[in-house]
């Protein structure tokens, strides 16, 4: 006895067969396209990853903290990442100022006591070091070579989860972040790859695995805006730490303000009235004192480069001007006035 075959997909279609719709040949072209651009983005995503993971470290960060009838320790965390197969370590400077005991737990699971090599609050970047065999440093990019809309990848420890990982595009460049200390922080990257506490320290890094910026900041509530300390500018103060331990810059001895710009009165002349800095107090013996400046002076310009706020000053105040006599451009009612002043080493936080 023969059995019958029945096609149920035949016996269960609504429409006769000659009338079902068929996937039009360009658009299984397209879909097909859409995922061999979705696999070469994951595999870039997954490179990436690879090539930099093993140099992904984990810090914390013990305080010894002063109570009225017993000492007590507090703890903090954050991310880092080898950058020299001797040991060294980039992170940020609010992950480690000021510790008292630091732990490095690297990706293969040792966990080393670490050495705070130097810290820059004014950057947030600072260097520690382990003393281990078998390291894996990162591959350190180039932050002018990176483009908006190019992809960023954030690596690191958020909440204490290893190794976590999120991806997004770098968003904008040459962005200015205010440090923990006041002074602006110039060409910092802006990403929304996603970074919650515990990201601080870790790379952002491009499709090749090389990493672009040091991860520092998120804006709360806002979703997306991430910012990382552009790499160049991370390494420049790194090589400053390895060498000095710290980061010199210099100072003029002296609290000052910003006066914005102000447009005249209608019943005076016309024009505007030219922004500047302007002098509050003077340090006892400091520089501007003993460049003849005055409380009440506003600071137009520095060393042939015009000053409309404080930011401008900080920029100037560089390590190369620590005791070379340059001009000091004022305005003292009613005069404007050039003095010669020369500028002092900085003490790690000094405003001017």
């Amino acid at each position: 006895m023969s059995i019958a075959r029945i096609d149920f997909s035949e016996a269960l279609s609504d429409e006769p067969t000659e009338q079902r719709i068929q996937t039009p040949p360009h658009v299984a072209t397209a879909r097909a396209d859409d995922s061999a651009i979705l696999d070469a983005y994951s595999r870039a995503v997954v490179g990436a990853v690879e090539r930099v993971g093993a140099s992904v470290v984990h810090i914390d960060a013990h305080h010894q903290r002063q109570l009225p009838n017993h000492p007590r320790e507090a703890r903090g965390s954050g991310s880092g990442f080898i950058f020299t197969s001797s040991g060294y370590i980039l992170t940020n400077s609010h992950v480690v100022h000021e510790s008292d005991r630091l732990e490095v737990t690297l990706a293969d699971g040792r966990r080393l006591p670490a050495d705070r090599v130097g810290d820059d609050p004014e950057t947030d970047v600072a260097v520690v070091r382990v003393h281990a065999d078998s390291l894996t440093p990162a591959s350190l990019g180039d932050s002018q070579s990176v483009r908006v809309g190019q992809v960023a990848i954030a690596v690191g420890h958020p909440y204490g989860f290893q190794s976590t990982v999120t991806a997004g595009i770098v968003s904008a460049l040459g962005r200015s972040l205010r440090s923990r200390t006041g002074r602006l922080i110039d060409d910092v990257l802006q990403t929304d790859a996603a970074l919650n506490p515990g990201n601080s320290g870790g790379p952002l890094v491009n499709s090749r695995g090389e990493v672009i910026g040091v991860n520092t900041a998120v804006i709360l509530p806002a979703q997306g805006l991430c910012f990382a300390i552009a790499i160049n500018t991370a390494k420049f103060v790194a090589g400053r730490l390895i060498r000095d331990g710290r980061v010199v810059r210099s100072r003029i001895g002296a609290a000052v303000q910003t006066v914005p710009s102000q447009s005249r009165p209608s019943n005076r002349s016309s024009g505007a009235v030219q922004g500047g800095v302007l002098i509050m107090a003077l340090d006892p013996g400091g520089p501007a004192e003993r460049a003849g400046l005055e409380e009440g002076d506003v600071i137009l310009g520095f060393d042939n480069h015009p000053v409309t706020g404080i930011d401008d000053l900080h920029r100037l105040l560089t390590e190369e001007r620590v005791g070379m006599r340059v001009p000091i451009r004022i305005r003292r009612r009613p005069e404007i006035l050039t003095l010669q002043i020369i500028p002092e080493e900085a003490k790690t936080g000094a405003q001017g």
